[in-house]
């Protein structure tokens, strides 16, 4: 697939004025309802559908049944990403108005950084061929590690990590806005707020969670405009998906199953691909397969149960900074107070 300048020139434009119309729609701190979430999260999912139709008309149906596979693949692995969100969250007592500021930030930070990512593995599997069979062994040992932690989510504020950074940066235990560093105390020191610590978490998960997604999807393609936009696609309506899900995390109990069987299934099929050709269409229906029975099987076990909060033992609390504290503090660079 030959893709011009232009064309990626082009797509990233269009990413970055979905952005801007994100922040814009969300320039003010406040909680965001499951009904403005569903909406959200309709208008990225149709985004990203709309954005396959058009490699299909420029490119061919093969082409844009390798991006609806990536971008299913990317979109189901997310689902797990957001519950490990919902729990540093928690873990952290981040009220929900603050939250979609950190997830914006988080998910910049996520498409900078896959963007590199993808392109040294495009590199890699265009320069090397065996670096696939690398890339199948991750995708095996992963499905396998998900199937016998199914029951589990990992906790990142009981980690080592967190620990190391509250112990080496200066933190505040208080909530200034939506700041995520401010200049506090009679010294005026530069202080880490909580929702810093958050962004960093997030950050480091969805790092985490790239080494799994990007080698499956390249076991469907080796296209990297394909991977990078299916990756690009899926994560811009994350923020939404996550205050939509968030709070149905116990209803998707069947979900990692799911997602060990398509990590499997892409993981063979990526080792296999020397020997055995498998159309994209019937992977592609492997995954929706999978997904469904997944994800129906769980609201059917889980049927008649409502929304709640996340439970975490020992949540942290912060308390808004008073009129006061925030008339003390100052802004990073230029030193004015933040009210």
């Amino acid at each position: 697939m030959d893709v011009p300048l232009w064309g990626w020139g082009l797509v990233l434009f269009v990413i970055v004025v979905m952005l801007a119309v994100d922040v814009l729609a969300h320039r003010d701190a406040h909680e965001i309802a499951p009904r403005e979430a569903l909406t959200w999260t309709t208008i990225w999912v149709i985004s990203g559908l709309t954005f396959g139709l058009v490699i299909w008309w420029a490119a061919g149906s093969e082409f844009a049944e390798q991006y609806y596979a990536g971008f299913l693949i990317e979109k189901s692995l997310a689902v797990d990403n957001v519950f490990v969100w919902a729990i540093i969250f928690a873990s952290l007592g981040i009220p929900s108005k603050f939250q979609h500021r950190i997830l914006f930030l988080g998910v910049l930070g996520a498409l900078i950084f896959r963007g590199a990512l993808i392109a040294a593995g495009g590199a890699l599997v265009k320069s090397f061929d065996w670096v696939l069979y690398i890339f199948a062994a991750v995708l095996i040992v992963t499905a396998i590690q998900m199937l016998r932690h199914r029951d589990d989510h990992s906790n990142p504020t009981e980690g080592r990590v967190y620990r190391w950074l509250t112990r080496v940066m200066p933190t505040t235990d208080v909530i200034y806005g939506q700041r995520f560093l401010v200049r506090a105390g009679a010294t005026g020191a530069i202080v880490a707020t909580p929702l810093f610590v958050a962004l960093i978490l997030v950050e480091l998960t969805d790092i985490v969670f790239a080494f799994d997604s990007i080698p499956a999807i390249f076991a469907v393609t080796s296209e990297t405009f394909i991977v990078f936009t299916s990756n690009a696609f899926a994560l811009l309506g994350l923020r939404a998906m996550y205050f939509l899900l968030a709070d149905l995390m116990d209803r998707f109990v069947y979900l990692k199953l799911g997602l060990a069987a398509i990590l499997g299934w892409v993981g063979v099929k990526l080792a296999l691909h020397s020997v055995v050709k498998i159309d994209t269409a019937v992977s592609l229906a492997v995954i929706i397969v999978i997904l469904a029975v997944s994800i129906g099987a769980s609201l059917i076990k889980t049927r008649g149960q409502g929304r709640h909060h996340i439970e975490v033992e020992k949540p942290q609390h912060w308390d808004e900074a008073t009129p006061e504290q925030l008339a003390s503090a100052r802004t990073v660079f230029t030193r004015k107070p933040l009210s």
